[in-house]
């Protein structure tokens, strides 16, 4: 089937019912009685009424995690006097750090379905805030999947957000990547094309919100990011997995190869993997590792029209190829030839995220991960 990489089976006929409207589908695969998907259509379309339920937690917490001690010689003593007319202070930058750790967030449902935690990780020049709430202010993923039972764990990954910084450049190296404001719209296909932000244009029916506060809402949560720091951040999300223990891993753009190479590494722990388009691959010696991790791979609209992402996508697939050719599962989903449109890259940010949320929902249902 096209737009669909795996074995014809049980989540090709899940998702055509779900499709067909009458015969649409619960979780779990009871049919759903007749008019209880325009019932519940109409109970989201009522002012957030569908959200506005109390979620019971458990839990509810944080912590850090990872992290490795690196020695900084050779550099000279300085004065820095911390706070304006404070007492200046020698501040000896020698010695032993701890670098390379990352920030995590739990969210414990009171009554849990997901059959084991849901570990989101952001992509590049981002954080956790991705999951959180979108830049218009509605519900992100963190909690449309909370909702549904599922124990949420969101990250910020080294040198992002409240993982901490170390000694730049002595111990990254590089330099840090900034975006101004044209960049994510041109870049992330919420525009069409190269000085579309100039002119004010959109992809069209693009579903990211494009007015100018939502806009910049997502702007101020960008923060620059390293290309000199995935060593890294992978050994944080690989002691991250080791603190929780078996999950299924959902990742987004960059974080792509962070959720392969994590599949790789630590098999046992990954019970299923989502990229969200995924910016990069796996290690191709080590495919016959995730012969056992069902795989769902999800990409957006306006692929074609844009400068990169036929190629990132044509790579993500090739790789998927050769997971399927070690025996493993992988399931492909293009939004556009599923009848969802106007995807732009930032996907669980878009106006229609919770229906690509739900696609997501019924896939993890179906592979028995959600009771």
């Amino acid at each position: 089937m096209r737009g669909r990489l795996g074995a014809a089976g049980s989540w090709a006929g899940w998702l055509a019912a779900r499709r067909a409207g009458a015969g649409r589908c619960r979780p779990g695969g009871r049919p759903a009685r007749p008019g209880t998907g325009l019932l519940l259509a109409g109970l989201l379309a009522m002012s957030g009424a569908a959200r506005a339920e109390p979620v019971t937690l458990e839990r509810w917490g944080s912590f850090h995690v990872g992290g490795r001690e690196v020695v900084i010689s050779g550099q000279p003593v300085r004065e820095v006097t911390f706070t304006p007319g404070g007492v200046p202070a020698k501040v000896d930058p020698n010695g032993t750090y701890l670098m390379g750790g990352m920030y995590a967030q739990y969210m414990i449902p009171a009554n849990p379905r997901g059959r084991f935690p849901l570990l989101m990780w952001h992509g590049g020049g981002l954080t956790g805030v991705t999951w959180e709430t979108t830049p218009d202010g509605r519900e992100g993923w963190q909690h449309f999947f909370l909702r549904r039972g599922w124990p949420v764990y969101t990250s910020d990954a080294v040198e992002r957000g409240r993982a901490g910084w170390g000694m730049l450049p002595e111990q990254t190296g590089g330099t840090a990547v900034v975006l101004p404001l044209d960049n994510p719209w041109e870049r992330f296909r919420i525009g069409d094309g190269p000085g579309s932000f100039a002119r004010g244009s959109t992809n069209p029916g693009v579903q990211f919100p494009t007015d100018p506060e939502s806009y910049r809402n997502f702007i101020r949560q960008n923060v620059p990011r390293f290309t000199t720091t995935d060593a890294l951040t992978l050994e944080a999300y690989l002691a991250l997995l080791d603190r929780v223990g078996p999950s299924v891993v959902m990742v987004h753009s960059q974080a792509g190869q962070f959720g392969w190479r994590a599949a790789q590494e630590r098999p046992e722990k990954v019970r299923a993997l989502v990229l969200v388009e995924p910016a990069a691959v796996g290690d191709p010696a080590k495919v016959a590792a995730l012969k056992d991790i069902p795989v769902l791979m999800l990409y957006g609209d306006y692929i074609a029209t844009d400068a990169r992402w036929p190629t990132i996508r044509a790579n993500g697939l090739r790789f998927a190829e050769a997971v399927r050719a070690a025996g493993g599962t992988v399931d492909w989903v293009d939004l556009p030839e599923r009848g969802i449109s106007g995807n732009s890259h930032m996907i669980m940010m878009d106006r229609n995220s919770d229906q690509v949320a739900g696609l997501i929902q019924d896939w993890l249902a179906a592979k028995g991960l959600w009771r």
